[in-house]
């Protein structure tokens, strides 16, 4: 298994931190056992948060979303300004 880079580690670290902060604080939890629920869902977010990280972000897709074209399009060539002015001008001689 891989070693975690030092994004996971920051990215689930806060998110363990942080989330459980405010889980806490929106509950108002009292008994002990409410807190180790709230502890081990922040916990859970922030494996969830660190392990997500990890997965770069042009691989990240919907199922539904078709897989991306790896032959580019071709574009139309756009006229410039210089371009323009000049046929604008050769039309009127």
């Amino acid at each position: 298994m891989p070693r975690p880079t030092p994004a996971q580690l920051t990215y689930g670290s806060a998110t363990v931190v942080l989330s459980t902060l405010a889980m806490l604080l929106l509950s108002e939890a009292r008994s002990g056992v409410a807190v180790a629920v709230i502890a081990a869902a922040g916990l859970a977010l922030g494996v969830l948060v660190a392990v997500t990280a990890a997965i770069p972000a042009g691989t990240r897709r919907t199922k539904s979303e078709p897989p991306a074209e790896r032959h580019p399009v071709p574009r139309p060539r756009v006229r410039g300004a210089a371009e323009a002015r000049l046929g604008e001008h050769s039309l009127r001689r």
